[in-house]
């Protein structure tokens, strides 16, 4: 038997107004290839305060990258690769700041500017040939994980998965919970399931173990505290407390796995193109017989925060739609075989995850 043996972030920053030493840890690193950085932002921020406060230099490239339409591409991270490397040749380093699609066009993106060819055939584990540049997350919204996870996932021509090794990890993260603050309420909402999901998913499988586990009953309190406690909402101390479980939910799936509404998110993102947060709350209401204690909770916090989920969405979707997307999660066997275990191939076929997506 071999046990995963996983990177970990090198440097964390954590606590309000941390953002500010960003100068101070780019200034260490500016010896590195040619000298510049490269700012990945999400668009959001344009014409906000934060693009003032951003350390650029005459040289470096900035980004607004708006994620809205869609969750990061292949052939976009391809586009932004070659445009970065004909513009300035190779970056002694490249910062993401947003929500977890930036962090994933920031990690893939560092990864591509050293590895020839298209991030398509790198999707997947260990495909890597060779590690990025330096590369910094600072989330602005807290509840995927992405700041912590050895995946930069992408959509492509074939299939949705991510990069992953563990030179995708961040060297650098900084979490600061003021730059979560303009983050509207159904937002925050649905990115702080995914982190509760994660840690149920984590949980609820044949995969999880004492570490996985200690990390994410920690996370778990905290959603709770959050969403359910006295003084659920958002406020400066449930931000931090946010961007903690995000961590520490990340950290806990990164040593187990995710399991059955991973799997259907992934198909409603590829082909409807759903953020996957919110397409993790549309599949994590209907599976009360995998998750029956996460789902009661998931609904109580749903209540409590006035939140309303579509539902009879399948009676839109064609069969083909249907068939497709079923395909999409099929093809996630790691994540079948955490939440069904090793024979998950005798109880679960396409029709089944059909079934799954007509509940919907």
């Amino acid at each position: 038997m071999s046990h995963k043996n996983f990177k970990s972030i090198e440097k964390t920053v954590f606590g309000r107004g941390s953002f500010s030493q960003l100068h101070e840890i780019l200034a260490e690193k500016r010896h590195l290839n040619n000298g510049n950085m490269v700012f990945i932002v999400d668009a959001f921020f344009k014409d906000k305060p934060l693009a003032q406060q951003l350390p650029v230099q005459a040289t470096d490239l900035v980004y607004f990258i708006d994620v809205d339409p869609h969750e990061p591409t292949t052939e976009q991270i391809d586009q932004l690769r070659d445009e970065i490397l004909s513009t300035s040749g190779l970056p002694a380093g490249l910062i993401g700041i947003g929500g977890g699609s930036i962090m994933d066009i920031a990690k893939a993106t560092a990864l591509m500017l050293t590895n020839e060819g298209s991030s398509v055939q790198y999707q997947g584990l260990n495909l890597i040939k060779k590690p990025g540049v330096y590369h910094v997350g600072i989330p602005t919204i807290s509840g995927t994980g992405a700041e912590c996870s050895m995946t930069a996932v992408l959509t492509g021509p074939e299939k949705k998965l991510g990069l992953k090794c563990e030179w995708t990890i961040f060297d650098q993260v900084i979490l600061d919970s003021e730059l979560t603050a303009s983050v509207p309420v159904d937002k925050w909402f649905y990115t702080g399931m995914d982190t509760f999901i994660h840690c149920i998913e984590s949980r609820d499988g044949i995969l999880n173990n004492a570490y996985s586990m200690a990390y994410g009953e920690q996370s778990l309190k905290l959603c709770r505290e959050i969403y359910l406690g006295e003084q659920a909402g958002q406020s400066p101390e449930n931000d931090d407390k946010l961007m903690v479980a995000s961590l520490m939910g990340g950290l806990s799936l990164t040593y187990s796995e995710v399991g059955v509404c991973h799997a259907l998110s992934y198909g409603l993102s590829k082909i409807f193109g759903e953020k996957h947060c919110y397409a993790n709350c549309l599949a994590f209401q209907h599976l009360s017989d995998f998750y029956p204690d996460g789902v009661e909770e998931f609904k109580r916090m749903l209540a409590k925060h006035n939140i309303i989920l579509p539902t009879g969405l399948s009676k839109n979707w064609s069969d083909e739609e249907i068939t497709a997307m079923a395909h999409v999660a099929y093809n996630l066997h790691h994540m079948w075989n955490h939440a069904i275990g090793t024979n998950w191939k005798e109880k679960i076929d396409i029709r089944f995850i059909e079934s799954l997506f007509r509940r919907m």
